[in-house]
């Protein structure tokens, strides 16, 4: 019964690539002479993403790995918050601050150069992503033995070169997967090139949707998912450098460098955290909550939970069917398709469905199995986890006592794994509630949440009444950060 069940969530995820290929051979092929010029701006907005991811994440990371730092922990913490904030509400707030006639020039009289096209995008993007490039390579410098740093400074080799010629080198993998989740991020990203107005694969296919161009939509969507595929391809051939786990590093700072460290990580993370949040705290100042309404919050948290909920019962079966053998643990693969779509290109896909099906289209139902589709990998993986470190000793016990396979799921597995399967419904849900581009293309009429809200305030350019629903997306955002955080220590 899993197996089959668990092919049935696998054919629902993999159901809009299917109709896309399909949709996307009827297109229209005029369109393909602004489709370098897509591309282009596609690969570099990526590219200058995880390059400037690198060039942020990399020597942080080393600094609060290895340095001296007072209070490490903060620090971590700090570096990681950008991450709380969603890239299209900081693309909102830098939009709105910066330029002539800009919220920042209105507030000081100082006129900062607007912010806009490829530069203030891939910046964007940059300041809200680094943070996985920042993570991955912390992680992986924690879990390398110092004693071959020690061993080549005691055969003579200055500190910088041990960094680069021993550490470096066995922390690449660490420093490649964190720059490829920044550019996929900076691929499938919706609404920072929109703000930006910026032509990307993703803002042109929502234009496409807008001009009921479906089929040239689908189109732009399979080019887009070419690319993704391409950078998952190359995250699945970075393989983790393990070793045996050892005496942790620590070199003794001096108090410039010390000093330097500390202002650059206050710059970089107050430049990502204190330019929204100041804007929206003036904002709320100046214009109180105007015009929103708390429906939308009620919006946001209904489909929220009925997506975690839904996430979880799909992500169940995937899961004991993965414990099963080699087909299940191709099939709980499979469910992870979803997770590389980009929202755009999976609303675009469901639209499509809802339209041949008719009963679906603009339903909430309809948008609830997008945020499934999206997000069951964040359910599978926990629940996955959890499953197999309670299905041992325990549950081995009791089916030795008599208890049947049902009996001793109900009773003793399921029990056991709840806190994991919880965790896992939280994480679907804190993402549903920030998913932009999905939510846009298949809400149904009138149903508006928090993402959605903002994004009809900058399209009237009333700025000032974003405030309110881009708090409480950065506060949703921030207990996903903890969630992530929980088990760091110092």
């Amino acid at each position: 019964m899993p197996l089959i069940l668990s092919a049935l969530v696998a054919a629902a995820v993999v159901l809009p690539v299917g109709v896309l290929a399909y949709l996307g051979l009827g297109a229209d092929v005029a369109l393909s002479g602004r489709t370098g010029e897509i591309v282009l701006n596609t690969v570099l907005l990526a590219a200058l993403t995880a390059g400037g991811s690198v060039l942020i994440g990399v020597p942080l990371a080393f600094v609060v790995a290895y340095g001296d730092l007072p209070a490490r922990r903060f620090w971590t913490g700090l570096l990681a918050a950008p991450l709380a904030i969603p890239s299209y509400v900081g693309a909102f707030a830098f939009f709105a601050g910066f330029g002539p006639g800009g919220e920042i020039d209105t507030l000081t009289g100082l006129a900062l150069p607007t912010v806009t096209g490829l530069p203030g995008a891939a910046l964007v993007m940059t300041l809200y992503t680094y943070p996985f490039v920042f993570l991955t390579t912390r992680a992986a410098l924690r879990n390398l033995d110092g004693s071959a740093v020690e061993a080549a400074r005691l055969l003579g080799l200055p500190l910088r070169a041990a960094l680069a010629q021993v550490v470096l080198p066995r922390v690449k993998n660490g420093i490649a997967v964190g720059a490829l989740l920044a550019a996929l991020y900076a691929l499938s990203d919706f609404g920072t090139p929109a703000i930006m107005r910026l032509d990307t694969f993703t803002r042109v296919i929502f234009v496409e949707y807008n001009a009921f161009g479906l089929d040239r939509a689908a189109l732009l969507s399979l080019y887009l998912l070419a690319l993704v595929a391409v950078i998952l391809w190359l995250e699945a051939r970075v393989g983790a450098v393990r070793e045996a786990p050892g005496r942790p590093f620590r070199m003794r700072l001096s108090r410039t460098v010390k000093a330097a460290s500390m202002a650059g990580a206050l710059v970089v993370s107050g430049t990502a955290i204190l330019v929204p949040v100041g804007l929206f705290a003036s904002w709320l100042m100046r214009e109180g909550a105007g015009a929103f309404s708390p429906d939308y919050v009620v919006n946001s948290t209904y489909a929220s939970l009925l997506a975690a909920v839904a996430a979880v019962a799909a992500a169940l079966p995937v899961a004991v069917a993965a414990s099963q053998g080699r087909f299940g643990r191709l099939l709980e693969r499979v469910t992870y398709v979803g997770f590389g779509v980009p929202g755009i290109v999976l609303g675009t896909a469901l639209v499509v469905v809802g339209l041949y099906s008719g009963f679906l289209y603009q339903s909430l139902a309809l948008l609830v199995l997008a945020y499934v589709i999206r997000f069951l990998p964040l359910a599978v993986g926990n629940t996955r986890s959890t499953l197999d470190r309670a299905g041992g000793n325990v549950a081995g016990a009791a089916r030795l006592l008599g208890a049947g396979p049902v009996e001793t799921f109900r009773r003793v597995t399921l029990p056991l794994a709840l806190p994991g399967i919880l965790a896992g419904a939280a994480l679907v849900f804190l993402e549903v509630m920030r998913e932009l581009p999905a939510t846009l293309l298949l809400r149904p009429t009138g149903f508006d949440t928090l993402a959605t809200y903002l994004w009809r305030v900058y399209e009237a350019g009333h700025f000032g009444l974003g405030a309110v629903p881009a708090v409480l997306l950065v506060a949703v955002s921030a207990v996903a950060v903890v969630i992530m955080l929980r088990g760091e220590k110092d």
